[in-house]
């Protein structure tokens, strides 16, 4: 048996899973990643069965059932469990619709911009020189421009639909992955199991993608747990100032946008959907919150 034979060639990828795993063990054990996991996974289940339970239209305009109260108030009747809005539309229904389009549009954004930002901040960390060089400029000069500047010049000079937003949010979202891969990858390239790979023949590309990689995943968990909640909220912002997707389609910005003036007379037009968004984004942060101080915990032991 040869000396580099004998190298553990695996050590990263499985030091780094022996990481994550201990990570999501402790924080599991909290009592909010619970409480937080289960309202979450509720409000997700009622995004997907409520259109088919509700015997009602999120679109379908009803002037004669315009400004109905909820249920448990006078005047209120089934199946508008939660009211109508100005056009007598059922707002549970479209507030679960919104919910469902702002969730889809920030879990893919995340994806994307986790993708290509630690694929930049890879390359970037473990090419050095002037590659990395102009890479961080780059990165840079995108996050010195402001989400809504940038949303209201793409968006502004098109219609927007959901794949010119989730190009925005990608776009505006990428430098933050970047400089967290970068910083763990200039870290990682110097140890002795990228050493070792070097040493054995493995290509650039295998070390950053098999031994590198995996080692990203724990300081940048929560970082894409608290992102899929601000995309959401971006997403809420950009139907408010109508450029986000455009009406019949139910949006949580356009349906307080809508309700705002209706306050005084109608206020659970704007009170339904906002409590809906707030509970949604209060779960995330806390899964996210429970995860940075597990992450934290398991360093600290490992240290």
């Amino acid at each position: 048996m040869t000396i580099l034979s004998s190298i553990p060639q695996s050590s990263a990828p499985a030091r780094g899973q022996s990481v994550n795993a201990r990570i999501l063990r402790l924080a599991w054990r909290s009592s909010e990643m619970k409480v937080a996991s289960l309202l979450f996974l509720a409000l997700c289940l009622l995004t997907l069965l409520g259109p088919f339970v509700i015997d009602a239209s999120a679109t379908k305009i009803s002037v004669a059932d315009k400004f109905l109260p909820p249920v448990f108030m006078e005047g209120g009747r089934l199946p508008y469990f939660l009211g109508t809005d100005q056009l007598g539309r059922d707002l549970l229904l479209r507030s679960l619709v919104g919910l469902r389009n702002a969730f889809l549009i920030g879990v893919v954004s995340v994806m994307l911009m986790f993708v290509l930002g630690c694929a930049i901040g890879i390359f970037s960390g473990y090419r050095g020189g002037w590659t990395d060089v102009v890479l961080m400029r780059i990165t840079d000069i995108q996050m010195s421009i402001p989400v809504i500047i940038l949303a209201i010049t793409i968006l502004g000079m098109s219609r927007p639909n959901p794949f010119t937003i989730v190009a925005v949010l990608v776009l505006s979202g990428w430098p933050i992955y970047a400089r967290v891969a970068r910083s763990v990858t200039l870290a990682e390239r110097q140890k002795e199991y990228v050493r070792a790979a070097r040493i054995i023949g493995a290509s650039d590309l295998r070390i950053m993608v098999r031994h590198i990689a995996p080692s990203i995943l724990p300081p940048i968990a929560f970082v894409a747990v608290l992102d899929v909640a601000r995309m959401m909220i971006f997403e809420a912002i950009f139907g408010f100032i109508g450029i986000g997707i455009q009406p019949p389609t139910p949006t949580f910005g356009t349906i307080i946008s809508g309700g705002t003036q209706y306050l005084l007379n109608a206020w659970w037009i704007t009170i339904v959907p906002g409590c809906l968004l707030a509970l949604s984004l209060g779960s995330l942060n806390l899964m996210g919150g429970v995860l940075e101080r597990s992450r934290n915990l398991v360093l600290q032991g490992a240290a």
